[in-house]
Order: C-alpha cells, then sequence, then structure tokens
C-alpha cells in the first residue's frame, strides 16, 4: 500500500494559534534528565540531527539480519522510529497514538492525539517528545506519556475534508534547535518556544508537509506544496524563496558548506546556495518526496518515484544509482560504518556500500516509507505500512 502524505491546500488568511491547555501536570521523576546511553545524542528527530545530514547512532549489520521482535502498533506508519537518550523507540502511528516501546519490544505507554500522525518524533534533551498530529496541534509529550502542552497550528476545521481543512496538518517531523525552539511545519511555517508558547509563523500560501532543517546561523529551510522552497531568517522574516516545478514535499538537508539540498514533486534534485542560488539540479525519472543523506565526504543519497536510490556529488554529478523493485519514497540514513540505510514501496529494506554495491536486503510485510534508526549496538528498528515496529540485529 502506498500512503500519499500530501495534502493539497489553497490559500487562507493567517491565522495566530491559540495555545490550549494540557492535561494534568505532575511533578518529579517525569521531568527529570534522562540518563545518556552510549551511541544516542541528546537530540533525536527526524535526519538525525537539525540539518538533516541523515546519520543514524550506530553500525549497520554487516549481513542480512533477522528479526528480534515486532510489536503491533495498530496503524501504519509514516514517520520514522526515533530512539531516545534511554534507548526507548518512540513511533507515531495512523491509529492516531505516540508509542514509546523498551529495546524489548514492550509498549511503556502510548499516547492518543485525536487524529492520525505522519510525523517523525523528535526528543529532547530533557527527554520531552515531540510530535504533530492532523488534528492541527503541536504536541509536547512527557518521558512518563503524559502531556505537557499542545498548541493549535492556524484555523483550518480538523474535522473537515479537503485542502482547506488539511492545510493545517501538521505533517512533518519537528525540528528542535540548540535552544530548545521547536521548528514545524502547517499552514506556513512555526517556530515554537519550548514551553509550548508561539515565537514566530511565516505564513505560506499552501500546506508545508515538509520537516524544517535548521543551518548553523539560525536559518530555516522548508519546503511548501507552493511549489517553492523558503529560507527563513532568525527572527520568523522570509529571506528568500526559490520556486521549483511542482510541490515541494521532500525535507532539505544541509551541507557543510551551507547548501541546501532538496527534491520536488517536479522530479528534480536542487542544490541551492545559502543566498537562494540555484547551482544545479539532477533530473530524476519521477517525484522526489524523501529528504537525502549526505556521507563524510559530501556525498548525497536521494530516492526518487522512480525505484532508483542515487547518488550525487556535491558538484551535481551522479556516481551511481541503484534501482529497488518500486518506488522509494523514504529519506535514506548512514550508519555509522558507511552503509546506507532505506526503505521502498516493495516491502524490503535495503543496504547499500558508499561505491553502490548492494550490501544484504530485508523483507517485511508491507511498504516501507520510513528511515530505519539504529542503536549504539547496532540494533535496528523499522516500522511501515504493517503497522508493526520491527527490532532486527
Amino acid at each position: 500500500m502506498c500512503i500519499d502524505r500530501r495534502s493539497i491546500g489553497v490559500a487562507d488568511p493567517a491565522r495566530t494559534p491559540n495555545m490550549e491547555p494540557g492535561g494534568s501536570t505532575p511533578t518529579g521523576g517525569a521531568d527529570a534528565a534522562i540518563p545518556m546511553v552510549i551511541g544516542a545524542p541528546p537530540v533525536a528527530m527526524f535526519g538525525g540531527d537539525a540539518r538533516h545530514t541523515g546519520r543514524r547512532g550506530g553500525p549497520a549489520p554487516a549481513r542480512a539480519p533477522k528479526e528480534l521482535w515486532s510489536t503491533d502498533v495498530h496503524g501504519a506508519v509514516v514517520g520514522s522510529p526515533t530512539i531516545g537518550p534511554d534507548g526507548t523507540i518512540y513511533v507515531a502511528s495512523h491509529d492516531g497514538a505516540l508509542y514509546a516501546i523498551d529495546p524489548a519490544g514492550a509498549i511503556k505507554w502510548a499516547f492518543k492525539t485525536t487524529d492520525r500522525s505522519w510525523s517523525t518524533p523528535a526528543v529532547a534533551e530533557d527527554g520531552t517528545i515531540y510530535i504533530g498530529s492532523d488534528d492541527d496541534h503541536l504536541y509536547a509529550v512527557k518521558a512518563d506519556g503524559t502531556l505537557k502542552w499542545k498548541l493549535r497550528l492556524g484555523d483550518c476545521d480538523p474535522k473537515g475534508f479537503g485542502p482547506e481543512s488539511s492545510r493545517c496538518d501538521v505533517d512533518g517531523g519537528p525540528t528542535i534547535g540548540p535552544d530548545g525552539t521547536i521548528y514545524v511545519g502547517g499552514d506556513g511555517i512555526y517556530a515554537v518556544w519550548a514551553d509550548g508558547t508561539l515565537r514566530w509563523k511565516l505564513a505560506t500560501a499552501e500546506h508545508v508537509a515538509s520537516t524544517p532543517a535548521l543551518a548553523g546561523d539560525g536559518t530555516v529551510y522548508a519546503g511548501c506544496e507552493d511549489d517553492a522552497l523558503y529560507a527563513v531568517a532568525p527572527d520568523g522574516t522570509k529571506r528568500w524563496e526559490v520556486r521549483t516545478g511542482d510541490d515541494v514535499d521532500a525535507s532539505p538537508a544541509i551541507g557543510n558548506d551551507g547548501t541546501i539540498y532538496v527534491g520536488s514533486d517536479d522530479h528534480s534534485f536542487y542544490a541551492i546556495s545559502p543566498v537562494g542560488a540555484v547551482l544545479w539540479k539532477v533530473v530524476t525519472g519521477k517525484d522526489i518526496r524523501g529528504g537525502a543523506a549526505i556521507g563524510a565526504d559530501g556525498t548525497l543519497y536521494v530516492g526518487s518515484l522512480d525505484k532508483n536510490l542515487y547518488a550525487i556529488a556535491p558538484t551535481g554529478q551522479v556516481h551511481w544509482k541503484l534501482a529497488a523493485a518500486d518506488k522509494i519514497n523514504s529519506t535514506p540514513g548512514i550508519a555509522t560504518d558507511g552503509t546506507i540505510l532505506f526503505g521502498a514501496e516493495d516491502e524490503h529494506v535495503y543496504a547499500v556500500a558508499p561505491d553502490g554495491t548492494l550490501r544484504w536486503h530485508v523483507q517485511l510485510p508491507g511498504d516501507v516509507d520510513t528511515t530505519p534508526a539504529i542503536s549504539g549496538t547496532g540494533t535496528l528498528y523499522v516500522a511501515g505500512d504493517d503497522g508493526h515496529l520491527h527490532a532486527f540485529q
């Protein structure tokens, strides 16, 4: 099954979102800092970091791994699993819940939103988990599974149907900045303080399903379904926009030199300078919906709905491409040993060497539009359309 996360929006006047009260706020251990586990980052999110370089937390298995366990999360998973600082795996499901699952596969808790979620959860250093939902809210959930706060983004009708209601959906994974600010898309590009109050909003003409990326100078980059990539200054003012030939649902990735890399539904993969100049583009056979991963040598790895994974030099030359049996909607990840991992809609997860050689693949019971997470000890966590989180080693 292929699940298309796009929601074609229409223009809507910008509204100031309203803070909504949370539930109970118990004190004590839930708010305390969580002890670190070797190999786990203090902040975990889509793309591995705020620049979305795609780095994973551990090495890939040398050969095709065996399944350790499978846990039912009661709905398709389109956002990737995220490993928290204490080793807990967080998954957002289309059943509307955020699940916390321990490394043995047991569900610790489930936090329910009021609609399905497409988000890759983001986990802050204090253990707070952030996710978005199609109920038009950004949620902050404590490490014990209780609500910390929720913030409504936009003024759409969450119970409605069609572009007007769906343009406020909070589809992309939240990105956490170094000061704790959360960046996310909806009916625009939002920056939200860690206490749940609005920092700023840049209104866009249509829906933002892209997960924003954050550069070292504080510039925020996000794609939009009005066919543009936006650059937003740290104070929320627009610096520039670059128009492509179709929707930009893919999430940007930022190189060491500040170059922004992003795919578009116009079948092209773009390299854009920090001042908004298109440096080059590579044309693929179909839409590019997933983000890119950036290797240690600057090589870009990106999938296309034309069924190919592309390896592209920072100068725009295609090094190689590797064919899957069906569309690649996922964002690749790069293990600590350099292995590139990606899922495809042929129900497989692939592991590829940096030279384009296929190392191994494993089959799942459904399409895989997500990026595998890897623990510091090399355990792979994968979720997809079959509604389960799988652990492999």
